[in-house]
């Protein structure tokens, strides 16, 4: 079942903290009607500042209320903010421990029909490797909630990475995060074939093609890592156990990414002796204009093909559903 547009998530439970908190404010970088920061916008207008295309300024703007007592979130396309303010991010947040939140809207591969110019896959690789910020990758609704919840409250630098469009919910509503916790979203068995590794909206699409593997006796665990950092590496290393395949699987480059974090992890545990860790994801290429399904395909991230290409590492033939999202 599909759940709401992750952005209509955000800009209504924006409003919800707005409502419990007045030290709330948001700075958005005139993108307010995509993002759904005209939420907040309508609900408390005292506390809503248009910046205009000026993220850097935003970023500024948003340490300076920081350092007065506010909690600032911040609006705009993640491109925007990863790589055209990516300095008062680094100089005025991330090293002045400023209480921001970047929110990186339309993150991710599936935005190609916006065109190619807003699209980023270097998102987490470059946040991930910011000292003091903290790197959040939400799977569904209840847990974007619930991040933003443990955000409000956490007195710090908070990097979201959202999706543009509605993904398939995964969690209940009584869903609490913990900052670093992994979730295993599909169980495997004491001894399956793969553990999967997926973050974001990717892992719907991940359980989906464990689905499909199961229907061809492969057994598939599927974990989940909506935080990348922090990052529980010991919990990873149990959960992965003996397992001679893992299959890190996300919608961003695979240098410096999920896999990159996951490979370093069991390395550096020195874990799974003779385990093979394959990184599924954009390999070191521009994304492009084009649609969610071509895109997907293209670069293997579909549940069919992420089924597919696991068999073929396996030497299995998968079944497929041709119902990839």
């Amino acid at each position: 079942m599909s759940g709401t547009a992750m952005r209509d998530v955000w800009g209504t439970k924006l409003v919800e903290l707005g409502d419990a908190d007045p030290r709330t404010v948001v700075l958005d970088g005139d993108l307010g009607n995509s993002t759904k920061a005209d939420k907040f916008a309508k609900a408390h207008p005292d506390r809503f500042f248009q910046m205009g295309i000026a993220e850097q300024n935003l970023v500024g703007a948003a340490a300076g209320l920081a350092a007065t007592g506010f909690v600032p979130w911040t609006s705009s396309f993640t491109v925007f903010f990863t790589h055209r303010a990516l300095d008062p991010i680094r100089m005025l947040v991330a090293q002045s421990h400023a209480n921001v939140k970047i929110v990186g809207s339309y993150s991710g591969l599936l935005i190609g029909a916006v065109g190619k110019t807003h699209l980023d896959v270097q998102d987490l690789a470059i946040m991930r490797a910011m000292p003091d910020m903290t790197v959040l990758a939400p799977a569904d609704e209840a847990e974007l909630r619930s991040m933003m919840d443990w955000a409000q409250a956490f007195d710090g630098p908070v990097y979201f990475r959202l999706v543009r469009d509605a993904v398939p919910d995964l969690f209940g509503a009584d869903y609490v995060f913990v900052p670093g916790a992994i979730q295993v979203v599909n169980d495997g068995g004491p001894d399956p074939a793969v553990v999967f590794v997926s973050t974001g909206g990717q892992t719907a699409r991940v359980v989906e093609a464990a689905n499909q593997l199961a229907e061809s006796g492969i057994a598939a665990t599927v974990i989940h890592a909506p935080s990348l950092k922090p990052f529980d590496a010991e919990g990873l290393v149990a959960a992965v156990g003996g397992t001679p395949l893992v299959v890190t699987v996300e919608e961003h480059t695979v240098a410096g990414g999920l896999g990159g974090l996951v490979a370093e992890t069991l390395a550096s545990a020195g874990a799974g002796a003779g385990a093979r860790v394959v990184r599924f994801g954009l390999d070191d290429v521009w994304g492009e204009s084009a649609s969610n399904e071509f895109l997907l395909e293209k670069h293997g991230l579909s549940a069919d093909r992420v089924a597919e290409r696991t068999a073929a590492l396996l030497d299995r033939e998968p079944a497929t559903q041709g119902t990839s999202r």
